[in-house]
């Protein structure tokens, strides 16, 4: 049987290195699905619970190995179900390729069922790439610019399949004008700027006596670089949330993260540097880098577009961030005053105290920051941690302590919920051997974990190692919602909106057949984290905190503290255990060894 456009599509995917497909099926891609049944192509098809979910893993697929992720999806709703997770693969300058289906094109523009018009749907998602195919001869060169564009500008792209075309016989285009015919062949690209550039990024850095360095999801393969660049300059270095792993907590100068889930050495740093490194980030909060005016600046970033986006730089490098790094060490001095390098340290250093001490403070039932602080020694080695976006993200932000070698990451841009268990499947797809660890609060998992905890059960037996722990923090409350109803908008808590239903997490897992713990006591929270590290099976362990343990920033501005108290005089329910817990936040930041 001659192969259709449908065989052809996986087997070019193939060749571009595409081993793994995330999608759900439907009668507009089924020219596709079919091809998957007749194999040939070597690609693995994965069936998720929801297509949003098959983007997320696209995008994790991206971050957790550096290829292309590609996600499949049939015609009309399946197609939109891609979109929130096709933005965060934007947002964060992941390179995702989505196949979806149409259908058939006699059909189109004939308000036929289930026709959208998916160019224009993804024409924002996919502005670099997004093309329907109408004739055989198309498809060769859409998928490879499909790949190529994704791969090379970090972006999203889309090829649409309309469904009659992906049964028709797979041809090559003729050799003849109008006609395209492209290729596979490796990309090579610049990725180190001139040495004339180079000098002048140096003469800023060697004439600062006070340099704070920001490391983003760029940095993310420069870890010896700028553990050099900061040994040189004295400096001490602050990482944007997507960069939390690229440079180790341990390190005495690395302050943490910096933002609203950032640390206070951080805020410390950026308040008092004279001059600013940014290297593979693009932070993008101004109030938390230095006053423009207050420090001269130097941006490396691969993408020329994100330079001086931020902060007005001085100097501005488009390369690869470890290249670049490597090519300035020479021109760099060793500062030999390092009493600012020694400040930090000891900044860092009451940090640690300090953190120790609020994740130490009792609460009803379980203070969350303690889950937290208790898995950091247990990490074991080489592991890959996800994360959701709500108040769990400022505990991993900042009681988390990330080793070398470790993985880990989030949706940064978007700060979409929903995405921490689909990450941590696609990394455990990925990196089979290593433990995966999967921080979601109750309201994401009830969004897509518990679905994708489905997709787990049905794979963790092909895995060689099963450590896949998820966990669940179950305060019943849309918690970071909450503090924000109270910090920016100086409202109580309003119920309706923020209430969440219980529902009893690890009993749900073990009905799956995975492993389910349900912690309520402080004193258990370590032991849990070692027996689900340990299982012979993905564990659960759903953790019941308690909701009014503020996560504060790490500077607290007249605004927000008017804001604060106006929502506890309104009546927040919680006022008293939210005014006490608070207390012990401050008090402990003053005085992180008294308790």
């Amino acid at each position: 049987m001659a192969d259709t456009v449908g065989d052809f599509v996986l087997k070019r995917l193939s060749q571009w290195g595409v081993r793994r497909i995330y999608g759900y099926p439907g009668d507009g891609i089924n020219g596709v699905i079919g091809a998957f049944g007749r194999g040939g192509s070597g690609i693995e098809f994965v069936q998720v619970r929801h297509e949003e979910l098959a983007a997320f893993m696209a995008c994790a697929h991206a971050k957790f190995t550096g290829e292309v992720g590609v996600c499949l999806a049939t015609s009309g709703p399946g197609a939109i179900h891609l979109l929130n997770g096709l933005y965060d693969a934007k947002l964060d300058h992941q390179p995702v390729v989505a196949i979806v289906g149409q259908q058939k094109r006699s059909a189109i523009g004939g308000d036929y069922q289930q026709e959208v018009d998916l160019v224009s749907l993804f024409k924002d998602v996919a502005h670099e790439f997004v093309q329907m195919a109408t004739t055989p001869e198309q498809v060769r060169h859409l998928v490879d610019r499909a790949m190529r564009i994704a791969h090379d500008h970090r972006c999203v792209t889309c090829v649409v399949l309309p469904h009659d075309l992906q049964d028709m016989p797979a041809v090559d285009a003729p050799r003849e004008h109008g006609t395209i015919h492209s290729g596979i062949g490796h990309t090579a690209r610049a990725v180190v700027a001139d040495d004339v550039e180079l000098q002048r990024a140096a003469e800023v850095l060697n004439a600062g006596e006070r340099v704070a360095m920001l490391v983003g999801a760029g940095a993310l393969h420069a870890t010896d670089e700028i553990i050099e660049v900061a040994q040189l300059l004295g400096a001490g270095v602050a990482k944007a949330l997507l960069g939390k792993a690229a440079v180790p907590d341990d390190l005495p100068y690395v302050t943490g993260t910096i933002g609203l889930l950032g640390t206070k050495p951080s805020w410390d740093l950026m308040e008092q540097c004279d001059t600013l490194l940014m290297v593979g980030s693009s932070f993008p909060y101004a109030e938390f880098l230095p006053k423009e005016g207050q420090a001269r600046g130097v941006q490396i970033d691969m993408d020329g577009r994100m330079l001086s986006l931020r902060y007005p730089m001085e100097v501005n490098l488009a390369g690869d961030s470890a290249a670049t790094l490597r090519a300035l060490v020479p021109h760099l001095v060793r500062k030999t005053d390092r009493r600012f390098r020694e400040r930090i340290e000891r900044d860092v250093a009451r940090w640690w105290r300090v953190l120790e001490a609020r994740a130490k403070n009792e609460a009803k039932p379980i203070n969350p920051q303690r889950v937290f602080w208790e898995l950091s020694p247990q990490l074991p080695e080489n592991c890959i941690i996800t994360c959701d976006s709500g108040s769990c993200a400022h505990w991993f932000a900042r009681d988390v302590r990330l080793q070398r070698g470790m993985m880990a990451s989030l949706s940064g841009g978007l700060a979409t919920m929903g995405s921490a268990v689909p990450y941590a499947i696609a990394a455990k797809l990925a990196h089979p051997d290593r433990p995966v660890v999967a921080l979601v609060g109750d309201g994401a998992m009830q969004m897509n974990g518990i679905n994708a905890l489905i997709t787990v059960a049905r794979l963790w037996r092909d895995w060689p190692n099963p450590a896949f722990v998820v966990l669940v923090l179950n305060n019943r409350d849309l918690n970071l919602v909450s503090w924000e109803q109270r910090v920016t908008e100086g409202d109580a808590r309003y119920e309706a909106s923020q209430a969440l239903p219980d529902f009893s997490y690890s009993s749900y897992a073990e009905m799956l057949g995975l492993r389910g713990l349900r912690v309520d006591r402080p004193d258990a929270i370590g032991p849990a984290w070692s027996v689900a590290l340990a299982a012979n099976r993905p564990t659960l362990i759903e953790a019941v905190t308690d909701p009014n343990v503020p996560p504060l920033p790490p500077h607290v501005n007249a605004k927000q503290a008017r804001a604060y108290f106006r929502a506890m005089v309104k009546g927040d329910e919680d006022a008293l255990a939210i005014v006490r817990s608070t207390a012990k936040e401050w008090w402990d930041g003053l005085f992180p060894s008294r308790g």
